[in-house]
């Protein structure tokens, strides 16, 4: 499968960006997604994640009332709803099919392609 994030921007703290997730190749309707920050020299961070159905989610406890992931199969696209952005909440977002762990999930598959996202105080 391909993945291809889009929605990031440039915005100041507090603002909303919605990001999607576009897959190709086949559909995802039989895995679990998720979200993940890549920032240069620092370890990829688990943000979100979202069930087959869509029936469950998890979320870092950092971003826990200010994200919503969400997913609609019969578009073959996830998304990532972020309010009241932060500024250490600045990288580049990564969607992938995931293995869930607790309240985690580990990342499977290639990387797809990313979208960056800057917040400004």
């Amino acid at each position: 499968v391909q993945l291809q994030a889009s929605g990031g921007g440039l915005v100041q703290a507090g603002d909303s960006l919605r990001l999607s997730c576009v897959a190709s190749g086949r559909t995802i309707d039989s895995s679990d997604m998720g979200w993940f920050r890549r920032t240069p020299g620092k370890p990829r961070v688990f943000i979100a994640a979202i069930t087959k159905s869509g029936g469950s989610t998890r979320y870092a406890d950092s971003v826990k009332g200010r994200f919503t992931i969400s997913r609609d199969n019969a578009k073959n696209t996830m998304y990532l709803e972020m309010n009241s952005l932060k500024v250490e909440d600045t990288g580049g977002y990564y969607c992938a099919e995931v293995l869930l762990v607790g309240d985690s999930a580990i990342e499977y598959g290639v990387w797809g392609q990313g979208t960056q996202v800057t917040v400004s105080s």
